[in-house]
């Protein structure tokens, strides 16, 4: 048995130990599970506008 062979088998062994892992600790269609729905909150209620001050205008140098 020469070393590529090993190489090769326990990159093997590795890969599916990394493969396994993944399965494990993140199941597979956990993504595409829909999120959950937020409760729909009212509109507040807008308030009166405050009242208006006198209006200043730009008066024109001369």
């Amino acid at each position: 048995m020469n070393s590529q062979k090993v190489a090769g088998i326990l990159g093997a062994i590795v890969a599916l130990a990394v493969l396994a892992a993944a399965f494990i600790y993140v199941p597979p269609g956990g993504r595409n599970a829909p999120a959950a729905v937020a409760p729909k909150a009212e509109a507040p209620v807008n308030a009166a506008p405050a009242p208006k001050g006198p209006v200043i205008r730009d008066v024109p140098q001369q």
